[in-house]
Order: structure tokens, then C-alpha cells, then sequence
């Protein structure tokens, strides 16, 4: 642990855990120069436990405030990063490498955007209801599964973060977060935003590791009721697997570049140029 840099640490039932000289501490690398700039104290089991424990204790709550409650609340968090926009792009940037200006007008403001049209969506929730031949009654009654796990990527860290924990929020589950922990730098200035909007406590828990360690524990954890997780084909082949085992929900998207064909009668610069961009565009780092 170097007391020169700061010390990212999880973030669980409303604040962040204690610095912990025994814990493992991963280095946070900046990509454009190499060097170390910031630390991650990682969750282990524990801890993850912990998480979902004030999730579930949480939960009940969340679920009763109603759609239009948690949307409020969705918003708060969309106004605060957005009044902070140039505080999380600079922080997207350094953390990937990325262009400053894919950040500012790219990503922190997709994230945004998540947040609001999710809360939207918590307002126009509506089950369904038909009358059948006879006397019956068939209905449709959604309710929120409980303790969900969402996992992101390194490439789009707070876009993709956000766009599984919004909707997960607005349906009224509580949710337990693991962003990639090479690019956790949004995902700490998220943790801050909760603790400084004062969040429901439980509601958002955010824990940092590595995927094989803190990931691999909140996959397992027979609390949770359901994982999203965007990431490599054969992590997702793995998540799948498990989850089958107990029959809980899984969402998945997998890794992978596309390919192109280039038919013989094609405009070849054009062909080119669009080659170019999709193999290249933020660092190469997307589908």
C-alpha cells in the first residue's frame, strides 16, 4: 500500500469499507503513460457477502417506495453526475485511455441519460390484465427479484455500468455492483455521489476486485437471484453454467469484434474508412 496515492475502496450499505493493511491491493495503472496513479483494495468473500447482506436488508424498502419514488431518486443521481461531467469524463479519460472528448461527449453523458430514461420507465410501470371466456381473470404481476449482481466491462466503464444498474433500480431491486477493476475510477466517483446524495443505504452497493476473486464470489452467492454480466465469451459460458444449477436469471453480452466483408463491387474507400473506424474506435475496445 503506497500512502502517496489514494486508496479506492468498495463501497457497501451506505459507506465505504475501512482501509485494511491486509488486504490484497491491486495497482489502478493510467494506460496513456504506464505509471500507477491510484490503488483498489479488493472485496473478498467477506465482504461480498456484506454487500449482499444490505441488499436483501435493503431491498423490501426499495420495492415498496414505489415507481415513481425511485425515479426521483435515479434522477438526483443523473442531475449530480451531470453537474459533475467534467470531473467523471477526466476521470473516464485517464482510467482507459480514451480521448477527453469521447468521454465528455460520449460516455458520461450516455450514463446520464441511462439514469433518466430508466427512472422514466420506474414511472410508466404497469402489469397486465385480461378477462378470459368465462368468469376468470388472467393477469401478468411483476415484482423485483430481490438482490441482483451486475458486472461491467473495462471499455465503456460508467456507460455500461450504468445501463445495467438503472434498470435493475428501477424495477426495485437492490443491487450489488462490480465494476472492471482496470477502470474503477467512475465507479468510486459513483460511490461518492450516493454517499453525498445520501442514498437509501444498501440500495447501491458497490464492490471492486478482480473478477475471478470478488466477481467469482458474488456469482456464487446463493443470495443473489439473478447476475448481468457484460465481459468475455468464456467467463459468460461460466456464469451461464452456475446459474443454471439453481435456475436463476441470467443476462448476458460476450465479447467479440465484428467482421467484414468486402464484396468485389464495393466502394473501396468507403470500405476503408468504415473498417477503420470499427476496428479502431475507442481504442479498438468495442463490437
Amino acid at each position: 500500500m503506497n500512502a502517496d496515492l489514494p486508496l479506492w475502496r468498495s463501497y457497501i450499505d451506505g459507506s465505504f469499507v475501512a482501509p485494511d493493511r491486509a488486504a490484497t491491493v491491486l495497482p489502478v495503472h493510467q494506460p496513456a503513460t504506464g505509471a500507477v496513479y491510484a490503488q483498489l483494495q479488493q472485496a473478498e468473500s467477506a465482504q461480498v457477502d456484506q454487500a449482499v447482506a444490505a441488499a436483501r436488508r435493503a431491498g423490501p424498502d426499495w420495492a415498496s417506495l414505489g415507481g415513481p419514488a425511485r425515479a426521483q431518486w435515479l434522477r438526483r443521481l443523473a442531475d449530480h453526475i451531470e453537474a459533475r461531467l467534467e470531473i467523471f469524463a477526466e476521470a473516464e479519460c485517464r482510467d482507459t485511455g480514451k480521448p477527453l472528448r469521447l468521454a465528455r461527449e460520449v460516455d458520461i453523458p450516455r450514463a446520464v441519460a441511462n439514469f433518466r430514461f430508466f427512472a422514466s420507465q420506474a414511472e410508466l410501470f404497469a402489469s397486465e390484465c385480461h378477462s378470459g371466456a368465462g368468469a376468470g381473470l388472467n393477469y401478468s404481476l411483476r415484482q423485483p427479484l430481490g438482490a441482483v449482481a451486475c458486472i461491467s466491462p473495462w471499455n465503456l466503464p460508467l456507460y455500461l455500468f450504468s445501463w445495467k444498474i438503472a434498470p435493475a433500480l428501477a424495477a426495485g431491486n437492490a443491487v450489488v455492483a462490480k465494476p472492471s477493476e482496470v477502470t474503477p475510477a467512475t465507479a468510486q466517483l459513483l460511490a461518492e455521489a450516493l454517499q453525498a446524495l445520501q442514498w437509501p443505504a444498501g440500495v447501491l452497493n458497490i464492490v471492486q476486485g478482480r473478477g475471478a476473486i470478488t466477481g467469482a464470489a458474488l456469482v456464487a452467492h446463493r443470495h443473489i437471484k439473478a447476475v448481468s454480466f457484460t465481459g468475455s465469451t468464456a467467463v459468460g459460458a461460466q456464469i451461464a453454467r452456475q446459474c443454471a444449477e439453481d435456475f436463476r436469471k441470467v443476462s448476458l453480452e460476450l465479447g467479440g469484434k465484428n467482421a467484414a466483408i468486402v464484396f468485389a463491387d464495393a466502394d473501396v474507400e468507403a470500405a476503408v474508412d468504415t473498417c477503420v473506424r470499427a476496428a479502431f474506435s475507442n481504442q479498438g475496445q468495442i463490437c
